[in-house]
């Protein structure tokens, strides 16, 4: 298996982009530093549950974003840990893991993918399922979406060798 601190810097590029500047768990709001609310914090803890490694560095905004930039991450990581993957009683996490792997494949975004991929093989989902999703997508989606979208899932597969 790769490197395990490369693997989650590359995992966190996936899901937040490719600056990867590190920043504290603090954020600048109406022009000072706050701490996190505790829905922030919730939905931070969550995120790090799912995907193996903390979230917070790599969404909190740099010194050149706008101060409502945390605004936006703040209601997206609120949005996706708190309201979305938690929920249990009809979907286990495994299976949201695998539907979130097929829409971003299906949509076409490739780097949110390669996270979603990780997700899914952090959390049960076999390398052989996501194959078989790849499948049912060719028929839906289009072959040659399917096809780029693979191409993303050899690269995740070969870091869980």
């Amino acid at each position: 298996m790769a490197d395990r601190g490369r693997f989650r810097m590359a995992a966190a590029h996936a899901i937040c982009g490719k600056s990867g500047h590190m920043m504290p768990p603090l954020s600048r709001q109406n022009g000072g530093m706050t701490e996190h609310s505790a829905d922030y914090t919730r939905a931070l803890d969550n995120a790090e549950k799912i995907l193996g490694f903390s979230l917070a560095p790599f969404v909190d905004p740099r010194p050149a974003e706008p101060a409502n930039a945390y605004d936006f991450t703040r209601i997206a990581t609120e949005h996706a840990f708190n309201d979305a993957w938690p929920r249990g009683e009809h979907l286990d996490l495994r299976t949201r893991a695998l539907i979130s792997v097929t829409i971003t494949a299906s949509l076409g975004v490739l780097e949110p993918l390669r996270g979603q991929l990780r997700i899914a093989l952090n959390n049960g989902v076999t390398k052989e399922e996501i194959v078989e999703a790849f499948i049912q997508m060719a028929v839906y989606a289009g072959v040659a979406r399917a096809f780029d979208s693979y191409a993303v899932a050899r690269e995740v597969f070969a870091e869980f060798e």
